[in-house]
Protein backbone atom coordinates (compact mmCIF):
# COMPACT_ATOMS: atom_id res chain seq x y z
CA UNK A 1 0.00 0.00 0.00
CA UNK A 2 2.65 2.51 1.05
CA UNK A 3 4.23 1.82 -2.90
CA UNK A 4 1.15 2.60 -4.64
CA UNK A 5 0.56 5.77 -2.19
CA UNK A 6 4.24 6.99 -2.82
CA UNK A 7 3.70 6.32 -7.00
CA UNK A 8 0.55 7.80 -7.10
CA UNK A 9 1.59 11.22 -4.87
CA UNK A 10 5.01 11.26 -7.14
CA UNK A 11 3.11 11.70 -10.61
CA UNK A 12 2.93 14.49 -12.92
CA UNK A 13 0.23 15.68 -14.91
CA UNK A 14 1.03 17.80 -18.17
CA UNK A 15 4.49 17.99 -18.32
CA UNK A 16 4.66 19.68 -21.47
CA UNK A 17 3.69 23.00 -23.19
CA UNK A 18 0.09 22.99 -23.51
CA UNK A 19 -1.47 24.48 -26.45
CA UNK A 20 -3.73 27.51 -26.39
CA UNK A 21 -7.17 27.31 -26.89
CA UNK A 22 -9.55 30.47 -27.62
CA UNK A 23 -12.86 29.48 -27.09
CA UNK A 24 -14.45 32.76 -29.19
CA UNK A 25 -13.35 31.42 -32.44
CA UNK A 26 -14.43 28.09 -32.16
CA UNK A 27 -16.97 27.33 -34.82
CA UNK A 28 -20.74 26.65 -34.62
CA UNK A 29 -20.73 23.47 -34.30
CA UNK A 30 -18.42 20.64 -31.99
CA UNK A 31 -17.47 18.32 -34.98
CA UNK A 32 -15.38 20.60 -37.09
CA UNK A 33 -13.70 21.29 -33.78
CA UNK A 34 -13.26 17.76 -32.54
CA UNK A 35 -11.91 16.82 -35.90
CA UNK A 36 -9.37 19.48 -35.75
CA UNK A 37 -8.64 18.39 -31.87
CA UNK A 38 -8.02 15.28 -33.03
CA UNK A 39 -5.50 15.76 -35.74
CA UNK A 40 -3.83 17.79 -33.33
CA UNK A 41 -3.81 15.01 -30.50
CA UNK A 42 -2.19 12.70 -33.28
CA UNK A 43 0.34 15.12 -34.81
CA UNK A 44 1.30 15.24 -31.42
CA UNK A 45 2.21 11.61 -30.93
CA UNK A 46 -0.95 11.19 -28.48
CA UNK A 47 -0.47 7.08 -27.89
CA UNK A 48 -4.17 5.61 -29.62
CA UNK A 49 -6.45 9.45 -29.71
CA UNK A 50 -9.30 7.08 -31.24
CA UNK A 51 -9.26 5.18 -28.12
CA UNK A 52 -12.46 6.42 -25.57
CA UNK A 53 -14.67 5.46 -22.68
CA UNK A 54 -18.16 4.35 -23.30
CA UNK A 55 -20.49 4.62 -20.62
CA UNK A 56 -23.88 3.24 -20.35
CA UNK A 57 -26.50 2.08 -17.52
CA UNK A 58 -27.81 -1.33 -16.74
CA UNK A 59 -31.23 -2.32 -16.02
CA UNK A 60 -31.17 -1.04 -12.33
CA UNK A 61 -29.88 2.46 -13.96
CA UNK A 62 -26.21 1.76 -12.83
CA UNK A 63 -23.50 3.26 -14.70
CA UNK A 64 -21.21 1.06 -16.83
CA UNK A 65 -17.51 1.93 -18.60
CA UNK A 66 -14.99 0.57 -20.90
CA UNK A 67 -12.59 1.48 -23.79
CA UNK A 68 -13.46 1.41 -26.89
CA UNK A 69 -12.35 2.41 -30.26
CA UNK A 70 -13.81 5.32 -32.29
CA UNK A 71 -14.89 4.02 -35.58
CA UNK A 72 -15.54 7.49 -37.14
CA UNK A 73 -17.51 11.07 -35.97
CA UNK A 74 -19.23 12.69 -38.92
CA UNK A 75 -22.54 14.32 -39.14
CA UNK A 76 -24.53 11.56 -38.15
CA UNK A 77 -22.40 11.39 -35.08
CA UNK A 78 -19.51 9.62 -33.26
CA UNK A 79 -19.60 6.09 -34.48
CA UNK A 80 -18.59 3.08 -32.46
CA UNK A 81 -19.16 -0.84 -32.83
CA UNK A 82 -19.28 -4.24 -30.59
CA UNK A 83 -21.90 -7.25 -30.69
CA UNK A 84 -25.60 -6.61 -30.12
CA UNK A 85 -25.03 -9.16 -28.15
CA UNK A 86 -22.57 -8.15 -25.89
CA UNK A 87 -23.18 -6.09 -22.06
CA UNK A 88 -22.71 -3.01 -23.61
CA UNK A 89 -25.22 -4.02 -27.03
CA UNK A 90 -28.05 -5.19 -24.97
CA UNK A 91 -27.59 -2.45 -22.36
CA UNK A 92 -27.87 -0.02 -25.61
CA UNK A 93 -30.74 -1.55 -27.01
CA UNK A 94 -32.88 -0.95 -23.59
CA UNK A 95 -31.35 2.68 -22.89
CA UNK A 96 -30.08 4.08 -25.99
CA UNK A 97 -28.39 6.47 -24.69
CA UNK A 98 -24.09 7.09 -24.19
CA UNK A 99 -21.68 8.98 -22.85
CA UNK A 100 -18.15 9.09 -24.45
CA UNK A 101 -14.82 10.63 -22.58
CA UNK A 102 -11.59 11.19 -24.91
CA UNK A 103 -8.89 12.32 -23.21
CA UNK A 104 -5.17 13.28 -25.09
CA UNK A 105 -2.70 13.95 -22.04
CA UNK A 106 -0.15 15.10 -24.71
CA UNK A 107 -2.06 18.50 -25.10
CA UNK A 108 -4.32 18.55 -21.72
CA UNK A 109 -7.19 18.04 -23.50
CA UNK A 110 -10.27 16.25 -22.85
CA UNK A 111 -13.84 15.81 -25.28
CA UNK A 112 -17.14 14.53 -23.71
CA UNK A 113 -20.10 13.72 -25.50
CA UNK A 114 -23.47 12.49 -24.30
CA UNK A 115 -26.38 11.56 -26.87
CA UNK A 116 -28.64 9.15 -28.24
CA UNK A 117 -27.50 6.38 -29.85
CA UNK A 118 -28.98 4.71 -32.87
CA UNK A 119 -27.81 1.55 -34.88
CA UNK A 120 -26.17 1.46 -38.17
CA UNK A 121 -27.94 -0.93 -41.05
CA UNK A 122 -26.98 -4.18 -41.52
CA UNK A 123 -24.68 -3.45 -44.69
CA UNK A 124 -22.94 -0.93 -42.84
CA UNK A 125 -22.21 -2.99 -40.31
CA UNK A 126 -20.58 -5.30 -42.63
CA UNK A 127 -18.74 -2.41 -44.18
CA UNK A 128 -17.20 -1.18 -40.84
CA UNK A 129 -16.30 -4.83 -40.34
CA UNK A 130 -14.72 -5.55 -43.18
CA UNK A 131 -12.66 -2.31 -43.23
CA UNK A 132 -10.57 -3.29 -40.20
CA UNK A 133 -7.73 -5.99 -40.21
CA UNK A 134 -8.50 -9.57 -39.99
CA UNK A 135 -7.68 -9.92 -36.15
CA UNK A 136 -10.66 -7.84 -36.00
CA UNK A 137 -12.56 -9.94 -37.67
CA UNK A 138 -11.03 -13.20 -35.92
CA UNK A 139 -12.00 -11.61 -33.01
CA UNK A 140 -15.38 -10.30 -34.20
CA UNK A 141 -15.96 -14.34 -35.08
CA UNK A 142 -14.87 -15.72 -32.06
CA UNK A 143 -18.26 -14.20 -30.66
CA UNK A 144 -19.83 -14.82 -27.01
CA UNK A 145 -18.45 -11.46 -26.19
CA UNK A 146 -19.27 -10.71 -21.95
CA UNK A 147 -20.18 -14.67 -21.46
CA UNK A 148 -18.44 -16.56 -18.44
CA UNK A 149 -14.98 -18.13 -19.98
CA UNK A 150 -14.84 -21.20 -18.70
CA UNK A 151 -10.50 -21.80 -19.53
CA UNK A 152 -8.03 -19.80 -21.03
CA UNK A 153 -7.58 -22.77 -23.28
CA UNK A 154 -11.51 -22.72 -24.31
CA UNK A 155 -10.40 -19.35 -25.29
CA UNK A 156 -7.13 -20.32 -27.32
CA UNK A 157 -9.44 -22.81 -29.21
CA UNK A 158 -12.00 -20.95 -30.52
CA UNK A 159 -9.59 -17.70 -31.35
CA UNK A 160 -6.87 -20.39 -33.35
CA UNK A 161 -10.54 -21.59 -35.20
CA UNK A 162 -11.53 -18.02 -35.50
CA UNK A 163 -8.22 -17.06 -37.19
CA UNK A 164 -8.38 -19.56 -39.66
CA UNK A 165 -11.89 -18.90 -40.77
CA UNK A 166 -10.53 -14.74 -41.14
CA UNK A 167 -7.91 -15.73 -43.13
CA UNK A 168 -9.57 -18.57 -45.44
CA UNK A 169 -12.93 -16.46 -45.63
CA UNK A 170 -11.71 -12.46 -45.41
CA UNK A 171 -15.63 -11.76 -46.61
CA UNK A 172 -17.43 -13.69 -43.70
CA UNK A 173 -20.03 -11.99 -41.80
CA UNK A 174 -21.01 -11.91 -38.69
CA UNK A 175 -24.50 -11.04 -38.03
CA UNK A 176 -24.03 -10.02 -34.24
CA UNK A 177 -21.74 -7.12 -35.14
CA UNK A 178 -23.58 -3.55 -35.07
CA UNK A 179 -22.59 -0.26 -35.97
CA UNK A 180 -23.49 2.25 -33.08
CA UNK A 181 -23.58 6.08 -33.99
CA UNK A 182 -24.10 8.46 -30.53
CA UNK A 183 -26.14 11.65 -31.86
CA UNK A 184 -24.87 14.02 -29.64
CA UNK A 185 -27.28 16.71 -27.86
CA UNK A 186 -23.94 17.97 -25.54
CA UNK A 187 -20.56 18.15 -26.37
CA UNK A 188 -17.89 19.13 -24.46
CA UNK A 189 -14.29 20.51 -25.13
CA UNK A 190 -11.83 20.92 -21.62
CA UNK A 191 -8.29 22.17 -22.37
CA UNK A 192 -5.90 22.05 -19.33
CA UNK A 193 -3.93 24.89 -18.31
CA UNK A 194 -0.67 24.80 -16.07
CA UNK A 195 -1.98 27.49 -13.64
CA UNK A 196 -5.02 25.77 -12.89
CA UNK A 197 -7.45 28.04 -15.11
CA UNK A 198 -8.45 25.06 -17.60
CA UNK A 199 -11.05 25.99 -20.36
CA UNK A 200 -14.26 24.15 -20.56
CA UNK A 201 -16.67 25.37 -23.65
CA UNK A 202 -19.59 23.03 -24.02
CA UNK A 203 -22.00 23.00 -27.06
CA UNK A 204 -25.72 22.01 -26.28
CA UNK A 205 -28.10 21.50 -28.99
CA UNK A 206 -31.23 23.60 -29.45
CA UNK A 207 -33.97 23.56 -31.67
CA UNK A 208 -32.29 25.88 -33.75
CA UNK A 209 -28.95 24.94 -33.69
CA UNK A 210 -26.00 24.74 -31.47
CA UNK A 211 -25.64 26.94 -28.35
CA UNK A 212 -22.40 27.38 -26.89
CA UNK A 213 -21.26 28.04 -23.30
CA UNK A 214 -18.22 28.41 -20.66
CA UNK A 215 -18.14 26.20 -17.46
CA UNK A 216 -16.28 27.05 -14.24
CA UNK A 217 -13.85 24.71 -14.15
Amino acid sequence: MTDFHDALRSLRVWDTELPAFEPGSAPADPLPLFHDWFVAAADAGQVEPHTMSLATVDAEGRPDVRTVMLHDADARGWHFATHATSTKGRQLAAAPHAALGFYWPVQGRQVRVRGHVTTGTPEEAYADLHARSTGALAAALVGRQSEPLDSLDALATASEAAWARARAEPGADVKTWTLYVVDPYEVEFFQGDAARRHIRLRYRRRAGGWERELLWP
